[in-house]
């Protein structure tokens, strides 16, 4: 068996330009692999094991080194990445070198043989995204996105949504705190996807706008952005809430269903969402109770990739106060075969779903070199100085699972009433047990598919391992890497 090694730049080229059926191949890979865990049981007889990941410190760099372990059925592996802790305006200022998410992931095969080494900046924001992707793909419409920060994680978000939600999508609002270098990046390598691509995928006509704090209606123009989102990515390791919960909790900001996911934090003092926003996403209503304001469906949960790592390592979910019975794992979700829309409710969704603020740029961005003017009519912006002008161009981490060997994995013990696939013990007839069971199916389809759902990462080897094994397949299929024979 040969020995693959992949750099970070030829796993960008592999993934920058997958095909649809191609990215179908890896979501699907990925969402079997988060089902089997949530309702797996991880026993000592278990192939299924995520152990809990361990950090330490360097008090040189202020960085921190997470190594995570997994195993599976189909392999086993190890990913040692290095996250730089949140800038503060202190670093910025007096021009402290950020420190990039940088490792590798090495996979080996069930039997122990050593399979590939993968640079791990690339891989671990694509695995991140796709998992958020899951739930994308679920969603009626994807019109606007407003997403929080511009780094490798916020790209991936924005890309895979375009990927699979591209001919629907109209609008994306990126937030930063200040127009740098990540930020112009972005937006190069989105301008940079070649016009074919974006024929393909549907957005060539799609507008991207950057607002910074810099522009003096900045607090409307994020509140609007907020509030006119269908989806919103938080990708930043933020250490207080993004924006103000009543934006969202407000009768206004009720109105609207949104998907919002949050995956920049990954410690208990890191926080992206405000708590009130958790809490009310969490609140249950009694059946029948009369609602005199219209407002979204809500889940009565957070959804979140892995129970154990959320309550021990999300900021939100910590410092809100949650508890066990208010979270539901992805995987619990990804398998729901009754996914039906509601009778008045209208899909845009692309094949693959079907299957399961005006903006002013600054005179940096004029500067910007991103690329020919024919290659697309995309159109960019950046809100950002109070002098500025309006112009257009053509166009992880790791949670885990601290599981004991002797006792098997009960999901359902710790699932709120509606999730809950109990027996009845009171003598119902079958057809009443299956009418209710319907019911809550259909209540769940409506909430993932247009009601208020939050999603909350803090990321798991799993993830790693599983799509580590998918991109060395691939690269060896498409012939790119090094290959060691005889290794």
């Amino acid at each position: 068996m040969s020995f693959t090694v992949l750099k970070d730049v030829e796993i960008k080229l592999l993934l920058e330009t997958l095909t649809l059926s191609e990215l179908e191949g890896f979501y699907t890979t990925l969402k079997e692999a988060l089902h089997d865990y949530s309702n797996g049981i991880q026993s000592s007889s278990s192939d299924i094991h995520q152990p809990h990941r361990q950090a330490v410190s360097s008090s040189v760099t202020g960085a921190t080194t997470l190594f995570m372990p997994s195993s599976s059925p189909a392999g086993v592996g190890v990913k040692v990445i290095t996250l730089s802790p949140p800038r503060t305006e202190n670093d910025e200022a007096s021009g402290k070198p950020k420190i990039k998410p940088t490792g590798a992931i090495t996979v080996f095969s069930a039997s122990g043989q050593p399979i590939g080494i993968l640079h791990a900046s690339t891989l671990t924001a694509f695995r991140t995204a796709l998992a958020s992707a899951c739930l994308v793909v679920r969603r009626n419409k994807v019109h606007n996105i407003t997403v929080f920060g511009s780094g490798e994680q916020a790209y991936w978000h924005i890309r895979l949504a375009l990927m699979l939600r591209g001919g629907t999508v109209r609008h994306v609002n990126i937030i930063n705190r200040r127009f740098s270098e990540s930020c112009k990046n972005l937006l190069q390598r989105l301008y940079g996807v070649p016009a074919d691509i974006k024929e393909r995928e549907g957005w060539k006509d799609a507008q991207f706008g950057i607002l910074t704090p810099g522009y003096g209606e900045f607090n409307r123009l994020v509140r609007d952005q907020i509030r006119e989102a269908d989806v919103i990515f938080c990708c930043t390791p933020s250490t207080e809430p993004l924006f103000e919960h009543s934006i969202l909790t407000s009768t206004e900001g009720r109105r609207k269903g949104r998907l919002i996911v949050a995956i920049g934090s990954y410690t208990p003092d890191m926080v992206e969402l405000p708590v009130e926003l958790l809490h009310q996403a969490v609140k249950r209503h009694e059946h029948g109770q009369r609602h005199f304001h219209k407002h979204a469906v809500e889940g009565g949960v957070v959804i979140v990739d892995t129970l154990d790592g959320a309550m021990q390592e999300a900021g939100e979910v910590i410092q809100g106060g949650l508890n066990p019975s208010q979270l539901i794992e992805l995987g619990e979700l990804l398998m729901l075969h009754r996914i039906q829309m509601d009778e008045e409710s209208s899909s845009d969704a692309g094949s693959l779903v079907s299957a399961e603020a005006d903006a002013a740029p600054s005179a940096q961005f004029e500067k910007l070199d991103v690329g020919s003017t024919t290659s697309s009519s995309t159109t960019f912006s950046v809100t950002e100085d109070h002098g500025s002008r309006q112009n257009s161009r053509p166009g992880s981490r790791s949670g885990s699972r601290t599981a004991s060997p002797s006792s098997p994995r009960n999901n359902s013990l710790s699932l709120p009433p509606l999730f809950h696939r109990r027996k009845s013990s009171n003598g119902g007839s079958e057809s009443s047990r299956e009418k209710k069971k319907k019911e809550r199916e259909d209540h769940m389809a409506r909430w993932l598919q247009a009601g208020n759902v939050i999603y909350k990462s803090v990321g798991l080897g799993l993830m790693d391992l599983t799509v580590g094994m998918k991109v060395v397949e691939f690269a060896r299929e498409k012939g790119v890497g090094t290959h060691v024979e005889g290794f």
